[in-house]
């Protein structure tokens, strides 16, 4: 087969583009709206784990992509035909049915509101936990992270999930640098080194056990909000948010930011505007205010 060649064009929806290949795709148009129904589509798997993206038809030759709202389509469609183009001229699949090869890792980098902070996407789980490290000195059991901290200009390691967020110094530009971290991660993965020893760490931050029984109900509700509808926006932009404690007589929450939250210009206005407010509304008269206790 001829090698892919991957091209976009718009559609009559505003939110979504047409990603179209020279070579066949598919037998029948499948729609997909969550990840959990990619399994056996490792093309389309790719896609969701992208932060961006809403819902994915995959047609013959084409491959319709739907967007949330939280960029435009001009900041990733050309990376994102690259990304896709080569997946599948690396061999990778569209359907698992064709074959029972092993399908190439792909890093997708993405900006993040800290310009410190780049936000490198794989196109796979990479960890169960939530992990952060400020220094080389703390990565005794996290052989990427060590390894990422061999590069002068690298100054924190955060990972969740399926992206790694990566702090510069701020005298570095990620202009010069992204290229060599991301081709480093993506390598780094698709060699099938050990990211994190996993089992070594007891807990993190993110994974500490809250006493729900012994904890008030502000607090159940805060941890329930905070879960539901601010860790997924936090996340694609490449960090995390985690409760850290209610005080019942001011009726202060304290919470805990990281990776590209942490030390991000823009986090005081995504507490106040975004977080207090939220909370406020959807907890009157409970909430006075909230603070991030590193920043």
């Amino acid at each position: 087969m001829e090698k892919h060649i991957i091209k976009f064009k718009e559609t009559s929806r505003e939110e979504e583009l047409e990603f179209y290949s020279n070579n066949f795709l598919s037998e029948k148009r499948i729609e997909f709206t969550k990840i959990e129904e990619t399994q056996n589509f490792p093309l389309i798997q790719q896609i969701f784990y992208l932060p961006f993206v809403k819902k994915v038809v995959l047609n013959k030759r084409s491959v319709y992509i739907e967007k949330l709202n939280i960029l435009d389509w001009k900041d990733v469609q050309n990376e994102l035909c690259k990304q896709l183009q080569d997946f599948l001229n690396e061999g990778g699949l569209v359907n698992n049915s064709e074959s029972n090869k092993i399908s190439p890792t792909t890093v997708y980098a993405e900006s993040t509101p800290n310009p410190n902070v780049m936000k490198f996407v794989v196109n796979k789980k990479i960890v169960k936990g939530v992990y952060e490290f400020k220094n080389v000195d703390e990565t005794t059991n996290a052989p990427i992270a060590k390894s990422l901290f061999g590069f002068s200009f690298i100054k924190e390691v955060f990972l969740d999930f399926n992206f790694i967020s990566v702090t510069q110094n701020s005298d570095s530009n990620w202009e010069e640098n992204v290229m060599d971290v991301r081709e480093f991660i993506r390598s780094y993965i698709q060699d099938g080194n050990t990211l994190i020893n996993e089992d070594l760490f007891e807990q993190t931050q993110d994974n500490i056990e809250l006493d729900l029984n012994n904890m008030d109900d502000v607090s159940k509700e805060i941890i329930d909000i905070i879960e539901k509808h601010v860790k997924p926006a936090v996340a694609s932009d490449g960090g995390n948010i985690v409760f850290q404690s209610y005080d019942q007589e001011t009726k202060n929450v304290n919470v805990i930011l990281q990776g590209a939250c942490s030390g991000c210009p823009s986090s005081t206005v995504t507490l106040k505007s975004g977080i207090e407010n939220m909370l406020k509304e959807m907890l009157p008269g409970m909430i006075s205010e909230v603070n991030a206790v590193n920043g």
